[in-house]
């Protein structure tokens, strides 16, 4: 399974939202999903939007998920190649690492802003804030 996440907010912190996009070994789209999260940082909705990827995968089975982000900082933390240094991150990465065991095996990747997935997750997360903006 492939998984493409991003979470951003509009201030740091301020509105934030969160994408998510589930696509099977085939390339196949399974699930996309984009919620508002509240106030948040920028790296507290990347960690949200992981968290919740990885409990909508388990719906679509328990194997290899590759998940994709543009977040560096995210992606190499749940990596092991960084640590964790921020304490309201800690609990984040913490809960991420408890919902790996669901599956066989997890793998995280950083692509740049301009891979053609992350644009589309990052339009949904920004339609999103657009809608609670105007409420």
């Amino acid at each position: 399974m492939k998984i493409y996440t991003d979470g951003g907010a509009r201030g740091n912190p301020g509105p934030a939202a969160i994408a998510v996009l589930i696509f099977d070994s085939e390339d196949k789209l399974l699930a996309r999903q984009s919620e508002f999260i509240g106030t948040a940082t920028n790296n507290v909705a990347e960690y949200r939007a992981v968290l919740k990827a990885l409990k909508m995968a388990g719906k679509y089975g328990r194997g290899s998920v590759l998940c994709i982000l543009d977040s560096q900082l995210v992606a190499s933390q749940l990596s092991g190649s960084f640590k964790v240094k921020k304490r309201h991150l800690l609990e984040l990465f913490r809960q991420v690492k408890d919902l790996e065991r669901d599956f066989e095996k997890v793998e995280y990747r950083h692509v740049r802003r301009e891979d053609r997935i992350i644009k589309l997750a990052d339009g949904m997360l920004n339609e999103m804030l657009d809608k609670v903006g105007r409420r």
